[in-house]
């Protein structure tokens, strides 16, 4: 049974973990895959085919990719978040995000990698390796999530990048996931969220606020957030950018009364920095 103080019992935690492994065999297959002049289009068909070959049906959000300067978010990037026909060339980041719900059990993940020689980006990648552990550790000693948000900020600026999840709706370093009904047959996405994703997020918002006074479902720097995450399973995703560079890496994070740790550690970009 869970426990008042969280929202998941131990065989849900493999069924979000299943879903986020299966997120990123999706997202390395199509790295694997990716060629010179395909699209962010071409892109996120591959990820839509891959998942839906794996049985998935329905998604927090649907597949997004960036390339080249989207992956920065920047020259006004707005709110463009949908595929573009942007092409792929030698040097440019990219960014892969995907969030299918396998069997009710949502994820949400970005995979970011250069494409061809890259080493500016490789750097870059590496320099994501602290956010980990400074994120959890925050949670941990029982930092709200504003603090956390200003301590991840201020890491970029030591390290001379700038914050590009602020440029996400919410400007959200994170948002919460949990388990999800089914979408009403022919139901229409908004922004490539789900309709039943957005009622999750309505729900967790509102059980936030019962519980403790006040609080969103996403996770940033405003006064909301002045406040402990509530208990279950935030994807955090700190984004990196540097003129038209960009990365990030996301991934679930269990938060319950007194503790905070990642769900998986035998993922790619955890990998990469065990190698190194």
């Amino acid at each position: 049974m869970a426990t008042p103080d969280f929202p998941h019992t131990d065989a849900e935690l493999e069924g979000f973990k299943s879903s986020q492994r299966l997120s990123y065999d999706c997202v390395t297959h199509v790295e694997e895959r990716l060629e010179q002049g395909m699209t962010e289009l071409d892109a996120c068909k591959m990820m839509d085919e891959y998942l839906r070959g794996q049985g998935i049906t329905q998604y927090f959000h649907e597949p997004f990719a960036w390339f080249g300067d989207r992956s920065a978010f920047a020259n006004d990037f707005g709110k463009a978040f949908a595929p573009s026909e942007r092409a792929l060339e030698p040097g440019m980041a990219v960014i892969l995000d995907v969030a299918p719900s396998q069997n009710g059990y949502a994820s949400d993940i970005g995979y970011a990698f250069g494409f061809g020689d890259t080493p500016e980006i490789d750097r870059m990648l590496d320099d994501l390796e602290p956010y980990r552990t400074l994120i959890a550790e925050g949670v941990r000693a029982g930092k709200t999530l504003a603090e956390i948000y200003r301590d991840v900020d201020a890491l970029m600026a030591e390290q001379g990048y700038v914050n590009r999840h602020q440029e996400y709706p919410g400007e959200a370093l994170g948002h919460l996931v949990g388990r999800l009904g089914e979408d009403p047959p022919g139901a229409k996405s908004m922004a490539g969220f789900g309709p039943a994703a957005l009622g999750f997020l309505f729900e967790a918002g509102k059980a936030a606020r019962e519980n403790q006074g006040q609080g969103i479902p996403v996770w940033n720097g405003s006064p909301a957030c002045d406040q402990r995450p509530v208990p279950g399973l935030w994807a955090v995703e700190p984004h990196l950018g540097k003129g038209d560079l960009g990365v990030k890496w996301e991934e679930l994070l269990v938060v319950t009364a007194d503790d905070a740790y990642w769900l998986d550690d035998d993922l790619p970009h955890v990998r990469r920095w065990k190698k190194d």
